[in-house]
């Protein structure tokens, strides 16, 4: 639901040209089928003579309500088309979590 939520808002304000939302929170210290930690690929004209850091703004404004509530963690790969054609249309992996009870001796 929340995927579905993110998804549905980034189409709405970007008109990406490539979008991938990932839910990666099975790969964190969270219960069993949460929605809190998020790999977004998004691909824009909107990004077109911006930042990476305004790039970054533009998304969690728009995705407020959820960032405020179920979301703890959003990873963004965010491009424009040409950076996207020059990346072969390739994202990076998310690291592995190292953090929470994954790292912690008992």
């Amino acid at each position: 639901m929340v995927q579905q939520d993110i998804e549905q808002q980034l189409q709405t304000s970007f008109s990406p040209v490539h979008l991938d939302v990932a839910n990666e929170s099975h790969q964190h210290s969270v219960p069993a089928n949460s929605e809190t930690h998020f790999k977004v690929v998004l691909v824009s004209g909107k990004f077109d003579g911006c930042s990476r850091v305004a790039r970054h703004q533009l998304v969690y404004a728009a995705l407020e309500s959820e960032m405020q509530g179920p979301v703890h963690a959003l990873a963004l790969h965010v491009y424009t088309p040409d950076e996207w054609q020059k990346r072969q249309q390739e994202a990076p992996e998310s690291p592995e979590c190292l953090g929470g009870s994954k790292t912690e001796q008992s």
